[in-house]
């Protein structure tokens, strides 16, 4: 990960203190990566500064600042009429580092305020919880940092959505907490508005978390958790995992009863879902929402790294699970893994293929694709596969995948695609 000290060495930099962060507007190369920086362990993507482009952001927790170990920055490349600009970059870090807090664990961009001419990111650090910036004057400036009064979440995963239709984006805040000795996965809901992002309540699941409209009617937010074990779930036989939906409405996520309700809860056991639990399977441990077969509700796709395809240990697999406007329905649901025919590979013990999954339209159809990672392919090398789109669902056929040197980079142990954003 770049580093202070080289800042502005091919040009002009300005650092000021804004509002608890230390913000660095930096012009060319920062410096140099070093080992455990984790430089890209969370990536999201807008445009901060309102100027028609998406700008990059990226997470590096492992990141020291001086003395501090494990301080964490966030980098910002600017995007442009030509993509991003290496030459447009801005870091930003704690304005007091603190050892282990890894700020940039989580980061997000969106919309959750009027009078902005742009998004706002997020950023989560593991002490101080979240971080509120905005773009101004030419700089990123913190606005604010909302707090919760519920669980304590050892939290890794943001996800955003407009789930009570105002306009706003909100923000879910995903994790584990040693309140129930990370037995279970909480989700922390809070909505966006004129004053900005607000504590409204805490939901059951946090493993994964993904956004979309799957019945037609606006934005719902569906979550992962490890297994059955909470009479809240509904399914105490789902040792390989679960998925929750909560259905968007005017009070946010689960409608008009508001936060803390159960959620639709669906399992490997759930009907017309293929396929068994099993302890270790990781379903739910990645999701993405999004309209496959372009009929306007969108599908869920459900990563289990963990399952096992034949005798071939945690070698992982994919499901889909349709949108309707009834809400999500098993029916018609289907599954792929790496013998799948049509599907370049063999699943081999411990790809974790699906470990990250991806539904986007990469082709302007409209009908998003899937992309499927499997971090641990070859040994670590890691691949990245793109399953087509069709009206009647997602396509063995016509599917491809690719690793880091394809794009150009070190393949040996570069576990690519450890991390994606659409």
């Amino acid at each position: 990960m770049p580093r202070r000290e080289n800042v502005g060495v091919e040009g002009a930099h300005r650092a000021e203190r804004a509002g608890g962060a230390q913000v660095v507007a930096v012009h060319g190369e920062e410096g140099a990566s070093e080992p455990g920086d984790h430089f890209g362990q969370a990536v999201a993507t807008g445009d901060l500064h309102g100027d028609g482009y998406d700008d990059a952001v990226i997470g590096t927790p492992g990141e020291d600042e001086g003395t501090v170990e494990d301080a964490g920055r966030v980098t910002v490349l600017y995007g442009s009429v030509n993509g991003l600009d290496p030459e447009r970059t801005a870091s930003v870090t704690a304005a007091q580092p603190v050892e282990g807090a890894r700020f940039g664990l989580g980061v997000a961009a969106a919309r959750f305020t009027g009078d902005i001419h742009g998004d706002q990111l997020v950023v989560l650090d593991q002490k101080q919880g979240l971080h509120v910036f905005t773009y101004h004057a030419g700089v990123l400036r913190q606005v604010g940092t909302p707090d919760s009064t519920g669980h304590r979440l050892q939290a890794a995963y943001l996800t955003t959505g407009d789930y009570d239709g105002d306009g706003f984006a909100d923000l879910v805040v995903s994790g584990y907490s040693p309140d129930d000795d990370y037995v279970m996965g909480w989700s922390a809901y809070y909505a966006g508005g004129t004053e900005g992002l607000g504590y409204r309540g805490d939901l059951h699941g946090g493993l994964g978390t993904a956004s979309g409209d799957i019945n037609g009617d606006g934005y719902d937010l569906v979550v992962g958790q490890r297994s059955g074990a909470d009479e809240a779930t509904g399914d105490a036989d789902a040792p390989g995992g679960l998925v929750g939906v909560y259905y968007g409405g005017g009070e946010g996520p689960a409608g008009t009863e508001g936060p803390g309700t159960a959620p639709q809860w669906w399992s490997q056991n759930s009907p017309g879902v293929p396929g068994a639990g099993e302890q270790h399977d990781s379903w739910g441990n990645d999701l993405s929402v999004a309209d496959v077969d372009g009929d306007g509700r969108a599908e869920v796709a459900v990563g289990a790294p963990g399952e096992d395809v034949g005798r071939a240990d945690a070698a992982g697999a994919v499901w889909l699970l349709r949108g309707t406007q009834d809400g999500l329905t098993g029916t018609g649901a289907q599954y792929f893994d790496q013998n799948t025919p049509g599907i370049p590979g063999v699943a081999e013990e411990g790809d974790a293929w699906g470990a990250h999954v991806r539904l986007v339209d990469t082709d302007g159809d409209g009908r998003a694709e899937l992309v499927a990672v499997a971090p641990d392919e070859n040994a670590g090398d890691g691949a990245v596969w793109l399953l087509p789109a069709s009206g009647t669902g997602l396509l063995a056929d016509g599917s491809r995948s690719y690793g880091a040197a394809a794009l150009g980079g070190a393949a040996h142990g570069a576990h690519f695609g450890a991390v994606i954003d659409e």
